[in-house]
C-alpha cells in the first residue's frame, strides 16, 4: 500500500469535500472506509486531517468511469461522521455532486465537447442519474461566472443539476410509509423521499416558531430528544430499519416563510440543526409542498400545472427548485428537478496516510 493517496478538494453547492478516482482506492470496503478516516480526519476537531470539523466539510466523492449506459461517471458519496470515526455510505449529497463533473473533467475522465459539456452522473448511493451542464468555453472548464448561490461568498460559473425519476430514490416510493401524514408521539408528520429521505415537522408542533437559530435548537436537549425520537420511529416507518447510527432520514422542521420563499425550513442532519440544507433535501421538501395531505401543502398558495418553482428557506438563504412532473393514472408524479449550484477546484495533490493505518493495511495485504 502506498502511503499517499491522489485527491482534488472541490467545494460543490454550499458543501466542500475530498474527491478520490476510486482506481486509487483499494476494492476491499473496510479498507477504503479507514483510508478515508486517515485523509478526513478521525476526531471530532480533525486536526489531523483535512476535514473542517463540520459535516458540509467532513465530505468524500468517489468517481470512475461509468458502465451505465445512460451515464457518463459513476460517483459514491461518503459521509465522514465528524467525531465518531466512521463513515456512512446511505445517503446521497447534491451539493458535492455539484462538483463531479469538475473532477471528471479535471482528471480526463470525461472529454470536453464545446463551450457547454453535460456530464452525467450515476448516483452510486440511489442509482439515480443526474445531468450536470457545465460551462467549458474554448474546452476549458471555467469556475468564472455570474452565479450566485446563498452559503457560498462570491460568484461562480453557474452548473445546472437536472435530477431525473429520483421519487422514492432512497426508500422505494416517494411517501415511503403509504401515507401523505403519519402520526408519531401524537405529532403530524411527513416521511417523503424525492432523492433524500426527509421528514417534515411543522415547528409549531414542537413549540418552536422554526426562526430560531441553529445554535438555540442545537442546545435545547428536550427539543433534540423529541425529534430523535420521532426520526427514529419514523425511520422503521419508511423502511430503513433502525436509522440510530444513520445520517438518514434528515429532519426538517417547516413553518411559513418569511422572506422571498414558500416554505422556511430548519433542517438536522441528523441530531445538529445545520446553516443551510442539503440539495436533495431541499427538492424532498419542495415537493411535499405539491402534494395534498402533507404537513407542507398548507404553506404553498398555489399548487396547481405540471411545472413548479418553490423556494426553500434556510438559515444562510434560499434554495430554489425546479419541479417537472405529469399525471400518470391521476397522480402526479414528479418526473424532474432542477437546481442551480455552483463548484470551484480549490486545491489537488497527494494525501498521505498514518503510519497506524499504513502497518495495519500492510498487515491485511500480508
Amino acid at each position: 500500500m502506498k502511503n499517499s493517496v491522489p485527491y482534488m478538494q472541490i467545494r460543490g453547492g454550499s458543501s466542500k469535500g475530498i474527491y478520490f478516482n476510486k482506481a486509487d482506492l483499494p476494492e476491499d470496503i473496510e479498507q477504503r472506509d479507514q483510508i478515508i478516516l486517515d485523509i478526513v480526519g478521525r476526531d471530532i476537531r480533525q486536526i489531523d486531517g483535512l476535514g473542517g470539523a463540520n459535516p458540509l466539510t467532513s465530505k468524500v466523492a468517489i468517481i470512475s468511469p461509468s458502465s451505465h449506459p445512460e451515464a457518463d461517471v459513476d460517483y459514491l458519496f461518503v459521509q465522514v461522521v465528524v467525531g465518531e470515526n466512521r463513515v456512512d455510505s446511505s445517503p446521497n449529497c447534491g451539493n458535492i455532486l455539484a462538483g463531479v463533473g469538475a473532477f471528471a473533467i479535471e482528471s480526463q475522465m470525461v472529454t470536453v465537447t464545446g463551450d457547454i459539456t453535460h456530464v452525467r452522473v450515476n448516483m452510486i448511493n440511489s442509482h439515480n442519474i443526474c445531468e450536470l451542464v457545465l460551462q467549458t468555453p474554448n474546452k476549458q472548464i471555467t469556475y468564472a461566472g455570474d452565479a450566485r448561490i446563498d452559503g457560498v461568498p462570491g460568484t461562480s460559473a453557474p452548473i445546472i443539476c437536472n435530477y431525473m425519476d429520483i421519487e422514492g430514490s432512497i426508500c422505494g416510493s416517494l411517501f415511503p410509509s403509504g401515507k401523505q401524514t403519519d402520526w408519531i408521539h401524537d405529532t403530524a408528520v411527513t416521511c417523503i423521499d424525492n432523492g433524500m429521505p426527509v421528514i417534515l415537522i411543522k415547528a409549531a408542533d414542537l413549540g418552536k416558531t422554526g426562526y430560531e437559530s441553529c445554535d438555540a435548537l442545537s442546545s435545547d436537549p428536550i427539543f433534540r430528544q423529541k425529534i430523535e425520537s420521532i426520526r427514529l420511529k419514523a425511520g422503521v416507518l419508511m423502511g430503513l430499519g433502525d436509522v440510530s447510527n444513520k445520517v438518514i432520514p434528515k429532519v426538517s422542521i417547516i413553518a411559513k416563510a418569511t422572506k422571498r420563499g414558500d416554505i422556511c425550513t430548519r433542517t438536522f442532519i441528523p441530531h445538529n440543526c445545520h446553516s443551510s440544507i442539503g440539495v436533495l433535501g431541499a427538492v424532498s421538501v419542495a415537493s411535499s409542498c405539491l402534494y395534498e395531505g402533507t404537513v407542507a401543502y398548507e404553506f404553498v398558495a398555489a399548487t396547481k400545472g405540471n411545472d413548479r418553482t418553490i423556494s426553500v428557506e434556510h438559515p444562510s438563504g434560499e434554495f430554489i427548485v425546479r419541479l417537472e412532473s405529469e399525471y400518470q393514472e391521476g397522480m402526479r408524479v414528479i418526473k424532474k428537478a432542477g437546481l442551480l449550484r455552483t463548484a470551484r477546484l480549490l486545491s489537488k495533490g497527494e494525501a498521505f496516510l498514518t503510519d497506524a493505518t499504513l502497518k495495519i493495511l500492510n498487515k491485511e495485504k500480508n
